[in-house]
Protein backbone atom coordinates (compact mmCIF):
# COMPACT_ATOMS: atom_id res chain seq x y z
CA UNK A 1 0.00 0.00 0.00
CA UNK A 2 1.30 3.31 -1.21
CA UNK A 3 1.52 6.51 1.73
CA UNK A 4 -0.91 8.22 -0.92
CA UNK A 5 -3.63 5.01 -0.57
CA UNK A 6 -2.65 4.88 3.26
CA UNK A 7 -3.97 8.65 3.33
CA UNK A 8 -0.71 10.10 3.70
CA UNK A 9 -1.72 13.46 2.44
CA UNK A 10 -0.39 14.01 -1.22
CA UNK A 11 1.44 11.13 -0.48
CA UNK A 12 4.99 13.51 -0.17
CA UNK A 13 6.44 10.77 1.73
CA UNK A 14 9.72 11.59 3.57
CA UNK A 15 12.79 9.47 2.31
CA UNK A 16 14.20 9.48 5.86
CA UNK A 17 12.11 9.51 9.21
CA UNK A 18 13.84 9.44 12.71
CA UNK A 19 12.35 8.34 16.11
CA UNK A 20 12.86 8.57 19.59
CA UNK A 21 10.81 6.09 21.11
CA UNK A 22 10.09 6.93 24.41
CA UNK A 23 7.58 6.05 27.41
CA UNK A 24 8.40 2.67 27.97
CA UNK A 25 8.92 2.69 31.60
CA UNK A 26 6.01 5.33 31.69
CA UNK A 27 3.58 2.96 29.31
CA UNK A 28 4.21 0.05 32.17
CA UNK A 29 3.78 2.63 35.34
CA UNK A 30 0.53 3.63 34.32
CA UNK A 31 -0.31 0.12 33.82
CA UNK A 32 1.09 -1.31 37.53
CA UNK A 33 3.81 -3.60 35.55
CA UNK A 34 7.75 -3.73 35.95
CA UNK A 35 9.87 -1.26 33.39
CA UNK A 36 11.32 -4.69 31.72
CA UNK A 37 7.62 -5.54 30.58
CA UNK A 38 7.10 -1.99 29.05
CA UNK A 39 10.67 -2.37 27.08
CA UNK A 40 9.10 -5.56 26.15
CA UNK A 41 6.08 -3.89 24.46
CA UNK A 42 8.21 -1.41 23.13
CA UNK A 43 10.19 -3.79 21.19
CA UNK A 44 6.87 -5.13 19.92
CA UNK A 45 6.19 -1.05 18.65
CA UNK A 46 9.58 -1.54 16.92
CA UNK A 47 8.32 -4.53 14.56
CA UNK A 48 5.35 -2.99 13.76
CA UNK A 49 7.11 0.52 12.99
CA UNK A 50 9.32 -1.03 10.59
CA UNK A 51 6.89 -2.89 8.96
CA UNK A 52 4.82 -0.05 8.00
CA UNK A 53 7.36 2.41 7.30
CA UNK A 54 8.45 -0.57 4.75
CA UNK A 55 4.97 -1.03 3.21
CA UNK A 56 4.56 3.06 2.91
CA UNK A 57 7.44 3.79 0.85
CA UNK A 58 10.27 5.46 3.72
CA UNK A 59 13.37 4.62 2.14
CA UNK A 60 14.96 5.02 5.63
CA UNK A 61 14.25 4.91 9.35
CA UNK A 62 16.55 5.58 12.37
CA UNK A 63 15.52 4.66 15.26
CA UNK A 64 16.81 6.18 18.76
CA UNK A 65 17.38 2.43 20.31
CA UNK A 66 19.89 3.23 23.38
CA UNK A 67 21.42 6.24 23.83
CA UNK A 68 25.29 6.73 25.27
CA UNK A 69 23.75 7.96 28.67
CA UNK A 70 21.28 5.21 28.80
CA UNK A 71 24.40 2.94 29.87
CA UNK A 72 23.65 4.83 33.18
CA UNK A 73 20.79 3.07 33.86
CA UNK A 74 20.37 0.63 36.41
CA UNK A 75 23.17 -2.52 35.25
CA UNK A 76 19.50 -5.16 35.46
CA UNK A 77 18.03 -2.64 33.40
CA UNK A 78 20.36 -2.17 30.83
CA UNK A 79 21.26 -5.86 30.52
CA UNK A 80 17.74 -6.37 29.52
CA UNK A 81 17.81 -3.97 26.83
CA UNK A 82 20.77 -5.94 25.36
CA UNK A 83 18.77 -9.13 25.76
CA UNK A 84 16.25 -7.23 23.96
CA UNK A 85 18.42 -6.32 21.25
CA UNK A 86 20.00 -9.10 20.87
CA UNK A 87 16.37 -11.43 20.37
CA UNK A 88 15.17 -8.38 17.80
CA UNK A 89 18.22 -9.66 15.94
CA UNK A 90 17.48 -13.10 15.46
CA UNK A 91 13.90 -13.36 15.64
CA UNK A 92 13.71 -10.55 13.31
CA UNK A 93 16.54 -11.49 10.39
CA UNK A 94 14.32 -13.37 8.17
CA UNK A 95 12.07 -10.80 7.87
CA UNK A 96 14.47 -8.20 7.60
CA UNK A 97 16.50 -10.15 4.88
CA UNK A 98 13.24 -11.67 3.12
CA UNK A 99 11.95 -7.75 2.35
CA UNK A 100 15.07 -6.26 1.06
CA UNK A 101 15.65 -4.11 4.30
CA UNK A 102 19.19 -2.83 5.14
CA UNK A 103 20.40 -2.89 8.37
CA UNK A 104 23.40 -0.39 9.54
CA UNK A 105 24.10 1.64 12.68
CA UNK A 106 25.17 4.65 14.49
CA UNK A 107 26.81 5.05 17.44
CA UNK A 108 29.93 3.32 19.33
CA UNK A 109 28.73 -0.13 19.10
CA UNK A 110 32.12 -1.17 20.07
CA UNK A 111 30.50 -0.91 24.00
CA UNK A 112 28.01 -2.89 23.09
CA UNK A 113 28.28 -6.76 24.43
CA UNK A 114 29.71 -9.09 21.86
CA UNK A 115 25.77 -11.69 22.08
CA UNK A 116 24.31 -8.07 20.56
CA UNK A 117 27.56 -6.94 18.68
CA UNK A 118 28.25 -10.43 16.63
CA UNK A 119 25.12 -11.28 15.27
CA UNK A 120 24.38 -7.35 14.46
CA UNK A 121 27.45 -7.31 12.58
CA UNK A 122 26.46 -10.33 10.26
CA UNK A 123 22.87 -9.18 9.92
CA UNK A 124 24.22 -6.21 8.58
CA UNK A 125 26.58 -7.75 6.08
CA UNK A 126 24.05 -10.18 5.12
CA UNK A 127 21.72 -7.21 4.17
CA UNK A 128 24.42 -4.91 2.86
CA UNK A 129 23.01 -5.25 -0.66
CA UNK A 130 19.24 -5.13 0.05
CA UNK A 131 17.37 -1.87 -1.64
CA UNK A 132 13.46 -1.32 -0.27
CA UNK A 133 14.89 0.10 2.96
CA UNK A 134 17.22 1.40 5.29
CA UNK A 135 17.02 0.40 8.84
CA UNK A 136 19.44 2.08 11.32
CA UNK A 137 19.61 1.31 14.96
CA UNK A 138 21.19 4.54 16.81
CA UNK A 139 23.07 2.01 19.40
CA UNK A 140 25.26 3.57 22.31
CA UNK A 141 24.50 6.54 20.27
CA UNK A 142 24.70 10.46 21.32
CA UNK A 143 24.61 13.78 19.05
CA UNK A 144 27.24 15.84 20.60
CA UNK A 145 29.26 12.65 21.50
CA UNK A 146 29.47 12.15 17.17
CA UNK A 147 30.32 15.76 16.22
CA UNK A 148 32.91 15.72 19.06
CA UNK A 149 34.25 12.07 17.03
CA UNK A 150 33.97 14.12 13.94
CA UNK A 151 35.64 16.92 15.35
CA UNK A 152 38.67 14.54 16.14
CA UNK A 153 38.66 12.99 13.25
CA UNK A 154 39.31 16.02 10.91
CA UNK A 155 41.57 17.24 13.71
CA UNK A 156 43.56 14.36 13.10
CA UNK A 157 43.37 14.76 9.05
CA UNK A 158 44.48 18.35 9.18
CA UNK A 159 47.20 17.41 11.36
CA UNK A 160 48.26 14.89 8.86
CA UNK A 161 48.12 17.09 5.80
CA UNK A 162 45.46 15.41 4.12
CA UNK A 163 42.89 18.71 4.85
CA UNK A 164 43.34 21.85 5.12
CA UNK A 165 41.73 24.16 7.74
CA UNK A 166 40.01 26.75 5.12
CA UNK A 167 38.55 23.16 2.98
CA UNK A 168 36.23 22.76 6.27
CA UNK A 169 32.93 23.50 5.78
CA UNK A 170 29.45 21.85 6.40
CA UNK A 171 29.81 19.47 4.03
CA UNK A 172 33.21 18.72 4.46
CA UNK A 173 31.82 18.49 8.67
CA UNK A 174 29.11 16.32 7.28
CA UNK A 175 31.07 13.95 5.79
CA UNK A 176 32.93 12.51 8.78
CA UNK A 177 29.47 11.85 10.21
CA UNK A 178 28.65 8.49 10.20
CA UNK A 179 24.76 9.54 9.08
CA UNK A 180 26.35 11.04 5.82
CA UNK A 181 27.91 7.75 4.84
CA UNK A 182 24.77 5.66 6.10
CA UNK A 183 21.84 7.63 4.90
CA UNK A 184 19.68 10.31 3.39
CA UNK A 185 19.60 13.46 4.73
CA UNK A 186 16.80 13.60 7.80
CA UNK A 187 13.31 14.71 6.73
CA UNK A 188 11.05 13.79 9.89
CA UNK A 189 11.69 13.90 13.46
CA UNK A 190 9.21 11.78 15.66
CA UNK A 191 9.37 11.77 19.01
CA UNK A 192 6.79 9.70 21.36
CA UNK A 193 5.26 10.08 24.93
CA UNK A 194 4.54 13.83 24.76
CA UNK A 195 8.20 15.39 25.26
CA UNK A 196 9.21 18.19 23.19
CA UNK A 197 13.24 17.44 23.43
CA UNK A 198 15.44 16.58 20.99
CA UNK A 199 17.50 14.48 23.67
CA UNK A 200 21.18 14.87 22.18
CA UNK A 201 19.84 12.90 18.56
CA UNK A 202 21.04 13.95 15.64
CA UNK A 203 22.16 17.34 16.28
CA UNK A 204 22.99 17.88 13.03
CA UNK A 205 21.13 16.06 11.37
CA UNK A 206 17.76 17.69 12.27
CA UNK A 207 19.29 21.54 11.13
CA UNK A 208 16.27 21.11 8.13
CA UNK A 209 14.22 18.19 9.68
CA UNK A 210 10.69 18.61 10.33
CA UNK A 211 9.36 17.95 13.68
CA UNK A 212 6.62 16.01 14.93
CA UNK A 213 5.58 15.20 18.64
CA UNK A 214 3.09 12.63 19.44
CA UNK A 215 1.63 11.91 22.90
CA UNK A 216 0.97 8.37 22.16
CA UNK A 217 3.74 6.17 24.58
CA UNK A 218 5.99 4.27 22.20
CA UNK A 219 4.54 0.77 22.92
CA UNK A 220 0.86 1.99 21.96
CA UNK A 221 2.88 3.51 18.63
CA UNK A 222 1.08 1.60 15.34
CA UNK A 223 0.92 2.28 11.94
CA UNK A 224 -1.92 4.49 12.40
CA UNK A 225 0.57 7.49 14.10
CA UNK A 226 3.29 7.16 12.06
CA UNK A 227 0.69 7.83 9.18
CA UNK A 228 -0.76 10.35 11.10
CA UNK A 229 2.81 12.13 11.07
CA UNK A 230 3.59 11.19 7.27
CA UNK A 231 0.47 12.85 6.62
CA UNK A 232 1.36 15.89 8.59
CA UNK A 233 5.10 16.08 7.09
CA UNK A 234 2.92 15.49 3.35
CA UNK A 235 1.61 19.55 4.23
CA UNK A 236 4.47 20.89 5.15
CA UNK A 237 6.24 22.93 2.98
CA UNK A 238 10.03 22.92 3.31
CA UNK A 239 12.05 25.97 2.13
CA UNK A 240 15.69 25.13 3.89
CA UNK A 241 15.76 29.06 4.16
CA UNK A 242 14.39 30.09 0.89
CA UNK A 243 11.25 32.06 -0.08
CA UNK A 244 7.97 30.34 -0.07
CA UNK A 245 7.59 28.80 -3.70
CA UNK A 246 11.23 28.82 -3.97
CA UNK A 247 11.87 25.62 -1.56
CA UNK A 248 14.53 22.95 -3.11
CA UNK A 249 15.71 20.30 -1.36
CA UNK A 250 19.24 20.80 -3.34
CA UNK A 251 19.38 23.98 -0.86
CA UNK A 252 20.21 21.48 1.96
CA UNK A 253 24.19 21.84 1.51
CA UNK A 254 25.17 18.05 2.92
CA UNK A 255 26.74 15.04 0.89
CA UNK A 256 24.82 12.67 -0.95
CA UNK A 257 24.42 9.51 0.43
CA UNK A 258 23.69 5.57 -0.21
CA UNK A 259 20.38 4.21 -0.47
CA UNK A 260 14.67 -0.74 20.48
CA UNK A 261 13.67 0.71 23.10
CA UNK A 262 13.92 2.93 25.13
CA UNK A 263 14.52 6.95 24.15
CA UNK A 264 16.65 8.88 27.48
CA UNK A 265 17.87 8.12 30.30
CA UNK A 266 15.40 8.98 33.12
CA UNK A 267 12.69 9.57 30.42
CA UNK A 268 9.67 6.93 29.54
Amino acid sequence: MSAREAGAGEGRVPRHVGIIMDGNGRWARQKGLPREVGHEHGADAVRRVVRAARELGVEALTLFAFSSQNWDRPPQEVFHLMQLLNRYLLEERAEILDNQIRLTTVGDTERLPSYVRDPMRELIAASADNQKMTLCLALSYGGREMITDAARRIARAVQAGSLRPDEIDPKTFASYLDSSRHLPSLDLLIRTSGEHRISNFFLWEVAYAELFFTEVLWPDFAREHLMEALDDFSRRERRFGLLPGESDADALDEPPAVGIFPAQRGKG
